[in-house]
């Protein structure tokens, strides 16, 4: 902001002479109250100099003293005013300047009426992410306008005010909202929940300029699919966008999804529950709005937009142990949910040209070791089952699962496969193969890609009976540095 002034007047600065106040246009110009004319007594009254007169009426220098009295405090007075009206201004326009820059994720302004303080007006305050002292994603909001929607103080959100909170809304089944950053949760979160029914919450648009909702599980356990990989006693549906979604079950903390608004229609999310069950359910979704015009929004066709260099993806309900309900043949069950079909999608880094996917190691529950006549339970640290989308992962020696040569390729994966666009295979144990982009079976090789976006395509069929003890797939992903021409 440039050099402060005072006001003027007409040409003058303030501190200079002004209009004498019991000028009816002056003191319409100065926003004050117009004095009661105050007319002197002619000479023949006058006695002495600061002498009153015997009728009581004062002298001239007295009327002189009182008059500028009266301009010293209508002064005072009015650069008071001044200082406060301008003072709000200024606090007005830095706050809402300050609030107004977004975070990562620049996630859509809602639309709220800002809200009056004692003696002067606050900027509107921007609806921008911010977080809380609990370390929940909140909402910036004037505390009045947070209770007013049912939210919970979360601490500071300005450091120019205390009557800035960063706002959490918690909601939970039968409710709505149209707010950023919202919380769904199961009732009694975070303890289990064990009642059977079905619990529902719609999301609409807080504006016409938003485009996606993006619903982060930051807790999500729901009961596994039964043994054909279907969800029969716990499910997670999402309807209303213009985006499909896949059921969902079983375990999915620290998953996502994108789901595209159709105009200003609702999205309503479902969770549909058994009673009596055993599993300790419980569910916490973070849903936030997407602005049309962010760079965060995710590209269509990805259900899931990884922004990082690198990371790791999976399939949903992947785990280490396996599903504990048996399939229609007796044979141990599936983790992976029949009739998926989606895209992950991965933004690319600048100055990063292709993208490595390989197994992660990871620590599984325990596999079984031969050990003369019996078999011993033994923990393991490796990635046997990182990748296991096809076949019987039962007949296979549990160290060799996910061994690039007990992979499938090509035409082979006609029922659960991934698709990795232009796949290159350089690992010597693949030398001379020749592979196309779908990969299924038991086991993969690193495989690295240059196509743009980067993307793997799931793709699971609706009968998973044969896939026994699979886990679905666990991949680490690392972007790589341009090389010379590329």
């Amino acid at each position: 902001m440039g050099t402060l002034y005072p006001p003027r007047t007409r040409g003058r600065l303030f501190s200079e002479s002004i209009p004498t106040l019991n000028d009816a246009a002056a003191a319409t110009n100065y926003g004050v109250p117009l004095l009661p004319v105050y007319n002197a007594p002619p000479t023949s009254h006058v006695v002495g100099l600061g002498q009153p007169t015997n009728d009581g009426i004062p002298s001239q220098e007295e009327v002189s003293s009182d008059l500028r009295r009266m301009r010293s405090g209508y002064s005072a007075m009015l650069w008071l005013i001044w200082c406060v009206l301008f003072g709000s201004l200024r606090l007005g326009a830095t706050l809402s300047a300050i609030l107004q820059n977004e975070t990562e994720f620049e996630l859509a302004a809602g639309h709220r009426q800002g809200r009056l303080f004692p003696f002067y007006t606050i900027g509107r305050i921007a609806n921008v992410p911010c977080i809380a002292s609990n370390g929940l994603q909140g909402t910036c909001l004037i505390r009045g306008e947070c209770a007013d929607n049912q939210g919970i103080f979360g601490g500071s959100c300005s450091t120019l005010t205390t009557q800035a909170t960063c706002c959490i809304f918690s909601r939970t089944c039968g409710g709505s909202t149209n707010l950023n950053s919202t919380y769904f949760t199961n009732p009694g979160y975070p303890g289990s929940y064990n009642d059977g029914g079905t619990c529902t919450f719609t999301i609409t648009p807080c504006s016409a300029s938003v485009c996606q909702l993006r619903i982060d599980f930051r807790s999500l356990n729901l009961a596994q699919p039964n043994g054909e990989g279907n969800c029969l006693t716990d499910v997670l549906t999402i309807t209303g966008g213009s985006s499909a979604v896949p059921q969902i079950c079983g375990e999915n903390t620290g998953q996502h999804v994108y789901v595209n608004f159709a105009d200003l229609n609702p999205i309503t999310i479902r969770v549909s529950t058994t009673a009596g069950s055993t599993v300790d359910r419980m569910w916490n979704l973070q849903l936030s709005q997407i602005a049309c015009a962010s760079q965060f929004r995710a590209p269509e066709g990805c259900l899931q937009y990884y922004l990082e260099p690198s990371g790791v993806i999976s399939s949903f309900n992947y785990g280490f142990g396996a599903n504990p309900n048996l399939n229609s043949l007796g044979a141990t069950g599936t983790r992976q949910i029949a009739g998926q079909r989606y895209g992950i999608c991965i933004r690319a880094a600048p100055d990063r040209c292709t993208i490595t996917y390989s197994l992660v190691s990871v620590t599984n529950d325990s596999i079984r070791i031969p050990f003369i006549d019996c078999f011993v339970w033994q923990p393991t640290t490796d990635g046997s089952y990182a990748f296991t989308v096809s076949g019987d992962a039962e007949v296979l020696d549990p160290t060799l699962i996910g061994m690039g040569i007990f992979g499938e390729n090509g035409d082979i994966c006609t029922t659960d496969y991934v698709v990795i666009p232009s796949p290159v295979v350089t690992d010597v144990n693949a030398a001379g193969a020749v592979f196309t982009d779908r990969f299924c079976g038991l086991g993969l090789f690193a495989v690295t890609s240059q196509v743009k976006p980067f993307v793997v395509y799931v793709v699971w069929d609706d009968n998973e009976e044969p896939d026994v003890a699979n886990r679905g797939f666990r991949l680490a992903y690392s972007q790589n540095a341009c090389t010379l021409g590329a």
